[in-house]
């Protein structure tokens, strides 16, 4: 096996990022890129010279807290998912969607575990922390500058707290994504430095989503129009997190129209990325995106004028 200074630094990067995830300041950005170094050594060696990588940095770990082996675990499982996706030269598409799905499964793996084993009540658990955050602003009532004259009562406080609970599974999905498209956006050019050829994602002009989500579209609307009218916290929750990831596809899809009416209309090409950072925290302009699915804008707009 031959040494390489490339490989042994990332495997000294992952054990950084390993000891900072319980470091509260630096946990959410740890977080977010624990998955990356494994993914780099898992494409770039073979199985026996990424085990003399990953073990040092397992036993390292363990030495200082045993909880951090288990968080390696943890971590280790998608990016060998999607390091496997590489090695093999699947489409890029696949391998996030793959690294997603094994995420997700994981959270919620460990959310099955941790309630039926362990006995944690995560949503009394959520509950607090929403109502510790919404404590300042219900005692100031309609004086806090931040509500702008807004009364938070106690039954819109618990209205919060419930809602926030439902939409658990979003949160779950778009932080699963997120992680799997921030580590396969830095994943790609390291490897290509290294060597190993990464397929990249289809140029954002080129997104488009399928015609059916139109219908799941009006679908989620009326589920949160019987959900309104059961009383029924099941169908809520299914309401609450469905039309939200409707939503999320409909801004991808807009982005992708905002990339291809610049690459056609020659804009400067910071035009596009502006846009799409107004979509997303605008969220009206997903319309453009319904719209683009619904008709054919594209072909209007790149159709030759007579």
């Amino acid at each position: 096996m031959k040494f390489r200074w490339s490989t042994a630094i990332w495997s000294l990067v992952y054990l950084v990022l390993l000891l900072s995830l319980l470091t509260p300041p630096l946990t959410a950005i740890s977080v977010f890129l624990i998955i990356l170094p494994g993914v780099i050594l898992y494409s770039s060696l073979s199985l026996k010279a990424f085990c003399w990588h990953i073990i040092p940095v397992a036993l390292i770990a363990f030495i200082v807290e045993p909880f951090y082996l288990l968080l390696s675990i943890f971590f280790l499982i998608p990016a060998i998912v999607m390091g496997h996706f590489y090695k093999n030269k699947k489409p890029a598409l696949n391998t996030l969607m793959a690294g997603t799905g094994t995420i997700l499964a994981e959270f919620l793996l460990l959310l099955l575990i941790s309630t039926t084993i362990f006995q944690f009540d995560f949503q009394g658990y959520m509950k607090d922390v929403v109502t510790l955050t919404l404590t300042p602003v219900t005692e100031a009532g309609g004086n806090n500058a931040l509500t702008n004259g807004l009364v938070i009562d106690e039954e819109m406080a618990e209205r919060i707290k419930t809602t926030t609970v439902q939409m658990i599974p979003f949160a779950l999905i778009v932080t699963s994504f997120i992680m799997a498209s921030i580590t396969h956006a830095i994943a790609r050019p390291v490897l290509s430095r290294l060597g190993v050829h990464v397929p990249r994602l289809k140029p954002a002009r080129e997104w488009r989503l399928p015609k059916a989500l139109i219908w799941y579209y009006f679908i989620g609307i009326i589920l949160q129009l019987v959900a309104d009218g059961s009383g029924s916290s099941f169908m809520t929750m299914i309401a609450l997190n469905f039309v939200p990831l409707i939503n999320f596809c409909f801004m991808i899809q807009a982005v992708g129209f905002f990339f291809y009416v610049a690459h056609t209309k020659k804009w400067h090409p910071i035009l596009p990325f502006l846009l799409a950072v107004a979509t997303v925290l605008i969220g009206p302009m997903r319309i453009i995106g319904i719209i683009d699915l619904a008709f054919p804008l594209r072909e209007a707009i790149s159709r030759p004028k007579r």
